[in-house]
């Protein structure tokens, strides 16, 4: 595990109050309060990010190979897999 460092935080008295009463009903430090909300912050930006990341790769990747799939063949596939069958994906075309 690396080796934490202390970083300073200035917050305005009302958020400050509110974390302590929080960090209070939870039984917890307000650090420990503060550090899981910056965890779970940056946990979900990054997967955001990867989320944006991958969506202008297949735009790219579609506007450079024309291949697809419809709105009717991804609902058919999807409604098959809610139904709980094993059903592959179906295959792109121009």
């Amino acid at each position: 595990m690396p080796t934490p460092s202390a970083t300073s935080l200035k917050l305005d008295t009302k958020t400050k109050e509110r974390i302590q009463r929080l960090a209070s009903a939870l039984r917890r430090s307000p650090h420990w309060v503060m550090r899981e909300a910056i965890e779970q912050y940056v946990e979900r930006e990054e997967k955001r990010e990867q989320f944006r990341h991958d969506a202008l790769a297949a735009w790219t990747h579609y506007q450079t190979t024309g291949l697809h799939v419809t709105a009717e063949e991804a609902d058919a596939w999807m409604a098959k897999l809610e139904a709980g069958k094993d059903a592959a994906p179906p295959k792109c075309h121009d």
